[in-house]
């Protein structure tokens, strides 16, 4: 694609993951490599690639797959991706840090600079997503990063479900936000299926905004030997891009592995933005009810 002014050509990766983590990574370069060869200058690639999603399960020896994020095989090799190829790529990985734990994300600007991480803010405990078992809720606050093309807002899965993250991150002048994200059927109840859901809530953020966002997501049958017997999860991928004001310009299915590609002119979307009024209109002093879980009583 051809580039004019402030343009960015942005992507999002979808395959599905083995559980060794040398097939996945190899798999994720080989697609950013794809990426940029269409263009791309940002590339998303989904949430926990390294290996299954392991959070099927409540077991010990999974915490085994955390890593210290300081001199992290894969963010290394990621950062030296990035500077051969000139583009910026969000990793995500499951961190060690001392005792705690973190589902975390390392933003690699386009020389291989570490610009820093994301730890994940809302973290999901259900059939199937038993989160809490491994991962400590972030620390870091939902944060924007200024790389090379844009300005731009991180978040991981189950945060993209909440509107006052897209906001903050927007808030924080993130020109674009990116969901990392691992979602399918739920173990309990194959009745369930809420990819359609998924992707509405998400356009929301991206048209309330009026920013781009790009959700990359896996696919593929996930078998895991859990503490009560086996437990399967067939993600549904639809990976996807949306434009500013929630429309869907690029979208994966649900089976094949895809490199998804959109070009957003940042100076247009950004006199849309302002023009529009969302943010001038705004009424901070009249929020302060989001500060309480009840409605009532602010959280100290």
């Amino acid at each position: 694609m051809e580039k004019k002014g402030r343009e960015v050509i942005v992507s999002a990766l979808q395959f599905s993951c083995t559980d060794d983590v040398s097939t996945n990574v190899a798999t994720a370069e080989r697609l950013v490599r794809a990426a940029h060869s269409k263009g791309a200058n940002i590339v998303l690639i989904q949430e926990l690639f390294e290996g299954h999603y392991f959070c099927q399960a409540q077991r010990e020896d999974f915490f085994h797959r955390a890593k210290p994020y300081n001199g992290h095989p894969t963010i290394m090799r990621m950062q030296k991706l990035a500077k051969e190829l000139g583009v910026v790529i969000p990793v995500s990985f499951f961190e060690e840090a001392n005792n705690a734990h973190y589902n975390s994300i390392a933003i690699i600007d386009a020389d291989g600079t570490d610009l820093g991480i994301y730890r994940k803010s809302h973290i999901p405990d259900g059939p199937g997503y038993e989160e809490k078992f491994y991962f400590n809720p972030g620390d870091t606050g939902f944060k924007v990063f200024q790389t090379k093309f844009a300005k731009i807002g991180v978040a991981i899965c189950w945060d993209q479900w909440f509107p006052e993250a897209a906001r903050a991150m927007v808030l924080q002048g993130a020109e674009i936000l990116f969901y990392p994200t691992a979602i399918g059927s739920e173990p309990q109840d194959e009745n369930i299926d809420s990819r359609d859901h998924w992707k509405r809530v998400m356009q929301g953020h991206a048209g309330a905004n009026l920013v781009p966002l790009v959700a990359s997501n896996r696919i593929g049958k996930e078998i895991i030997e859990t503490e009560h017997g086996k437990s399967e999860i067939k993600f549904y991928g639809n990976s996807f891009i949306a434009g500013p004001t929630g429309e869907i310009v690029s979208i994966a299915d649900d089976n094949e592995e895809a490199v998804l590609i959109a070009q957003f002119d940042l100076d247009k979307i950004k006199s849309m933005r302002h023009s529009w009024g969302v943010f001038r209109d705004r009424r901070p002093d009249l929020y302060k009810v989001l500060l309480t879980l009840d409605g009532k009583n602010p959280v100290q």
